[in-house]
């Protein structure tokens, strides 16, 4: 089973940039997508961005423009690049995986695969 982990997350003025990893224990390639979501408190987990096995980038509407995903299959390793930062992206943000069909196969059925969060706080 992969295990995903993230950093990178701390406080942050308004305005400040920060870049999260997720390092994960094999290779991100083998899953269709590797994701970022955050969760606010008191709010339900959204999805920040995407990026799949082949590169595609999806973006949450609201974000798109200050958040850049990006992955090195090398270092099996998904980031995210977060600029112009906002006291309303203060939030627990979680690193995600989804499985292709061939790893829900091989799995016996669908499965995700989450990390344990990293706080980013966006405050003066």
């Amino acid at each position: 089973q992969v295990q995903l982990v993230e950093s990178g997350g701390g406080l942050v003025q308004p305005g400040g940039s920060l870049r999260l990893s997720c390092a994960a224990s094999r290779s991100i390639f083998e899953f269709y997508s590797m994701n970022w979501y955050r969760q606010a408190p008191g709010k339900q987990r959204e999805l920040v961005a995407e990026i799949t096995n082949g590169g595609t980038t999806k973006y949450a509407h609201s974000l798109e423009g200050r958040f850049t995903i990006s992955g090195d299959n090398a270092k099996n390793t998904v980031y995210l690049q977060m600029n112009s930062l906002k006291p309303e992206d203060t939030a627990v943000y979680y690193c995600n995986a989804k499985p292709t069909s061939g790893l829900i196969l091989t799995a016996g059925g669908y499965f995700e695969v989450w990390g344990q969060g990293t706080l980013v706080t966006v405050s003066s």
